[in-house]
């Protein structure tokens, strides 16, 4: 099989794997003429597929071969599709050629498990290593590891890798043995754990070794420290597929909140279950509604940067739909409307911690806003000039010169506040 028909293989194959984002990689280039590649800019996702996905990493699978049977996986040893493997010069050539021609900017590299976990793992090391140590690519790598894999493969991945990533599957151990009996729930909480500790191990040493820079400038300028090596600075990842098993959003989050909380990973990434040839009865028939996916994002973001927890975002029960996000409003919206009691929120006086509740207001509009009223009071023009979406804000909020009277009492608020989908025109 010529390398072309292996790439066209291979590269639909890894297209189920979602967590590919290169945020979090550590700052190197080439300048000087040394070495190939680039981290440094804005990252270097810069292409996104129409679902938010990016699309600017070289992302395959080192094979598709797979001894494992996972019901969800259209890879799995009992499918009937084309199969294929590269060799890890294969993969190198590929990814400095695609990145010489300005296609790419960094790898996302996976495998099926092929012999054993850790010859598999042992690989997908290589295929790093080469790059880094024999041609110095200095562009970002994120390397999808194998929770049975031995700790030592584990850690010389995380040497060459900006991010590592072990994908969770499933949202519990006990979906996980109905639907990959073969991967064990426990060994992945470990490996998880086990990178978590080196991570930060890696930045609290680089952070120690920092301050004693600075303490001995004054005493030495000529002497210079051996650096503290890096370990995955872009951190771990996962990814859950949703919708392949009856688990509800309310479990999924919390499920989130325990792998942020407990191995403080960087992202949890959310896969929408797409049905497979030969499907297993196991499975549902259909894929669930792309919106619930797009609905688990938001409310991740909720958790993470708005200060909400997992377990407010979803009420135990929501009409006939028990521990499930609304599809018609966002999570942020729909929280507000169930607590009106806690609005309007007053501009001038309240904590950000409540400003950041507000539908419609971001982060960085909220941190405006702080640094705005620091010197004087904040009017209803200050909102228009942040250019927050006012139709949605308004009913929440309470400023120096306006006040929003009866607006959240309306019954029919959330209609007022949402619009269906309307089709595009092409003209």
């Amino acid at each position: 099989m010529n390398l072309q028909s292996k790439l066209a293989i291979l590269a639909d194959a890894a297209k189920y794997d979602a967590s590919c984002a290169s945020s979090g990689a550590a700052p190197r280039n080439s300048v000087g003429g040394r070495g190939m590649g680039s981290t440094e800019g804005m990252g270097i996702c810069h292409s996104y597929a129409p679902d938010g996905r990016c699309i600017s990493l070289l992302k395959i699978l080192l094979t598709n071969f797979c001894q494992y049977d996972c019901l969800y996986c259209v890879n799995r040893v009992t499918s009937n599709v084309p199969r294929a493997r590269f060799t890890v010069d294969e993969v190198v050539q590929l990814t400095l050629d695609f990145y010489r021609r300005n296609c790419i900017e960094g790898l996302f590299l996976s495998s099926g498990i092929i012999q054993s976990p850790d010859y598999t793992m042992e690989q997908v090391v290589e295929v790093a290593r080469v790059l880094r140590e024999e041609h110095d690519f200095r562009g970002y790598i994120h390397l999808k590891t194998i929770p049975d894999a031995s700790p030592e493969l584990m850690q010389r991945a995380g040497r060459y890798a900006d991010r590592l990533s072990i994908n969770i599957e499933l949202p519990t151990a006990e979906s996980l043995t109905a639907l990959a009996p073969e991967k064990n729930s426990a060994a992945i909480d470990r490996s998880m754990a086990r990178m978590a500790v080196h991570i930060g191990e890696s930045r609290a040493a680089r952070k120690e070794q920092a301050a004693q820079a600075i303490v001995s400038m004054p005493q030495s300028r000529t002497t210079r420290r051996a650096n503290v090596p890096l370990f995955a600075p872009g951190g771990q990842s996962t990814q859950m597929i949703v919708g392949a098993d009856a688990t509800d959003d309310r479990t999924i989050l919390a499920t989130s909140a325990r792998l942020y909380g407990v191995h403080r990973l960087r992202r949890v990434y959310y896969s929408a279950f797409s049905p497979i040839p030969d499907a297993a009865r196991a499975l549902p028939l259909a894929a669930p509604p792309t919106v619930r996916e797009h609905r688990l994002y938001q409310a991740d973001w909720l958790m993470r940067f708005y200060g909400f927890t997992h377990d407010e975002i979803v009420p135990p029960s929501q009409g006939n739909q028990v521990g499930m996000l609304a599809l018609d409003v966002d999570p942020k919206l729909a929280w507000a409307l169930a607590h009106r009691e806690r609005f309007p929120v007053n501009l001038n006086t309240a904590p950000r911690e409540l400003l950041l509740r507000v539908p419609g207001f971001g982060v960085q509009t909220v941190d405006r806003l702080l640094a705005a009223r620091r010197v004087r009071r904040l009017r209803h023009a200050d909102l228009a000039r942040l250019h927050v979406p006012l139709k949605k804000v308004l009913p929440f909020v309470e400023a120096a010169d306006y006040r929003p009277g009866r607006a959240l009492d309306a019954a029919d608020l959330a209609a007022q506040l949402t619009q269906p989908p309307v089709q595009r025109s092409l003209f």
